[in-house]
């Protein structure tokens, strides 16, 4: 099987495609602001590269929600929970991690989908 390669920098890719299921990795566009608006920003971000995958949210397999504070649990599940379709929540996990990439990232999501 063919691997395929979205947005490929020297670094990373945005999606890589292989054996019918989209690997995915978000993060906000923005690290100044709160949990909702990165969120907001992340998912937008998500919803536009399942897309060019040729997905979309109710196909989620599973993901990994990474935190920076446990005390953002609420609101960022308040904004997930109005993002992914009535059904289709896909399996996932959420872990508090001591710091991300950059030091005003909150989130990051890693995810896989169905093509």
């Amino acid at each position: 099987m063919s691997v395929q390669r979205i947005g490929t920098t020297p670094r990373y890719s945005d999606v890589v495609i292989h054996g019918g299921v989209a690997y995915l990795v978000e993060v906000p566009s923005s690290d100044d602001t709160d949990i909702v608006t990165q969120t907001r920003e992340l998912l937008a971000s998500l919803d536009a590269s399942l897309e060019r995958a040729g997905s979309d949210r109710s196909r989620l397999l599973m993901a990994t929600v990474y935190l920076t504070d446990l005390a953002d649990y609420d609101a960022m599940n308040a904004v997930w929970d109005a993002w992914i379709p009535g059904g289709s929540a896909p399996a996932r996990a959420c872990v508090r991690v001591a710091g991300l990439a950059r030091p005003g990232w909150k989130i990051e999501i890693a995810a896989t989908a169905a093509i």
